[in-house]
């Protein structure tokens, strides 16, 4: 389960990455037209971004994913 869910957070932070990349390219590309493919972009990628960090906490309330780092804090389970 913890590749799973390192595989799962690295593609949200890609998908997230390009829609942010592609929403410049719309904001330079279209340049006073009355489009709204930068909005669109940027929109989805605030839901990615929220959908991510829901996802994150609820997998930390749950146990499925634990923080790592240098000193990592264990929590008691049960």
């Amino acid at each position: 389960m913890p590749l799973l869910s390192k595989v799962l957070i690295l593609g949200f932070l890609a998908a997230i990455l390009y829609t942010l990349a592609s929403s410049f390219y719309f904001l330079v590309k279209d340049q006073g037209e009355d489009s709204d493919r930068t909005v669109r972009r940027l929109s989805w990628r605030v839901g990615l971004s929220m959908f991510l960090l829901i996802a994150l906490w609820v997998g930390f309330q749950f146990g499925w994913i634990e923080p790592q780092g240098v000193n990592p804090v264990r929590y008691p389970t049960g």
